[in-house]
């Protein structure tokens, strides 16, 4: 399992030798790229970051969760997990420190904790991939992408905790 990354970087410098492609160049171009789009995407980024940390640290986020939960349940998702899948379209390491909490709170056997898991696994940091997205692909009307992301992160939600309580 170590040699993974190391046999991988092998067989691209090999590939690259076999169809005479400068590596180190094509490296270089990338690695310039990338920095490029981490520039186009760092107000967007900070723009999530700073709402998420609004959010917890004004206390609104247990609120609103609390408002939710009712509905959630009607739909199968236990209480103790309806922040986690508020939380997810906006953070990947928010979500990753409440399912942490889930663990340690419930246990990783348990019905919430496997709630947790699979909505984890199974759901996506929707904000967050379509700036990266939208900001490389210069796009700017988004129109149904985000709605129907978050629905069916909503709907996965709610198809994990109905399979974790039947199987």
């Amino acid at each position: 399992m170590n040699y993974v990354v190391p046999i991988l970087l092998i067989a691209v410098l090999v590939y690259g030798l076999i169809k005479r492609v400068n590596v180190y160049d094509s490296f270089v171009l990338g690695a310039k790229k990338s920095f490029n789009l981490s520039l186009s995407i760092f107000p967007y980024l900070a723009a999530i970051f700073i709402m998420v940390n609004a959010l917890h640290a004004s206390g609104v986020d247990v609120y609103v969760t609390k408002i939710f939960a009712p509905p959630f349940k009607l739909l199968g998702v236990p209480s103790e997990v309806v922040q986690l899948v508020l939380l997810r379209p906006f953070s990947g390491s928010g979500s990753l420190a409440i399912l942490t909490d889930v663990y340690k709170t419930y246990g990783v056997d348990s019905y919430v904790g496997r709630c947790a898991s699979v909505i984890m696994g199974s759901s996506e940091t929707v904000f967050y991939v379509a700036s990266v997205y939208f900001a490389e692909t210069k796009v700017k009307r988004t129109g149904w992408a985000i709605p129907i992301a978050l629905f069916c992160n909503l709907l996965g939600s709610v198809v994990a905790c109905l399979l974790c309580k039947f199987l």
